[in-house]
């Protein structure tokens, strides 16, 4: 398969189209609420349990590759790819028609909270773009590009798919 470097740059465009809009939804969705008339509150969990979906796939879809099962490999990032669109997707919806549910723990666990919080928040809007990009390698067929890419990019996937229900789990007093 020949490498397609012209699909590439349209696709890595729409990467950051897409991230630069969900970058400015998230951001404006603290500030801005939307009356629908639909209450959203079971939402949270269902967050967490996409999340954590999410994060067994992409271990899977990792056995897969270092097992040489390419295609299953590819079968689940395409999965992972659409918990996570539909995690995104539920989750802003969420945002923008519910008020903010605030931490109430104290002490250590509050830094815990804060913590896994921070780190959820400021690397899932970091890693994104590269999850997009990532993909975009292997779909255009630059498969050596697209695995010095994957070595980092999918550890810190992993790491936003975990943290997300851990956070969840933390604040789930709160609701």
């Amino acid at each position: 398969m020949t490498p397609d470097f012209a699909l590439e740059k349209k696709l890595n465009k729409w990467a950051y189209v897409v991230s630069a809009v969900v970058l400015l939804l998230v951001g404006m969705m603290r500030r801005y609420k939307v009356e629908v008339g639909v209450d959203f509150s079971f939402l949270p969990p269902f967050h967490a349990t996409l999340n954590a979906i999410t994060a067994v796939i992409l271990l899977i879809a990792f056995w897969h590759i270092k097992n040489g099962r390419v295609e299953q490999h590819k079968k689940m990032i395409y999965l992972a790819m659409g918990t996570s669109a539909l995690f995104l997707l539920s989750y802003v919806l969420y945002h923008f028609t519910t008020p903010e549910t605030r931490y109430g723990g104290e002490g250590v666990m509050r830094t815990v909270y804060f913590f896994f919080l921070i780190t959820h928040v400021v690397l899932a809007a970091v890693i994104l773009p590269f999850v997009l990009f990532t993909f975009n390698r292997a779909f255009t067929n630059q498969f050596e590009r697209h695995r010095k890419m994957a070595r980092w990019v999918f550890p810190l996937w992993l790491y936003v798919a975990i943290t997300g229900p851990i956070c969840y789990l933390m604040l789930k007093p709160y609701y």
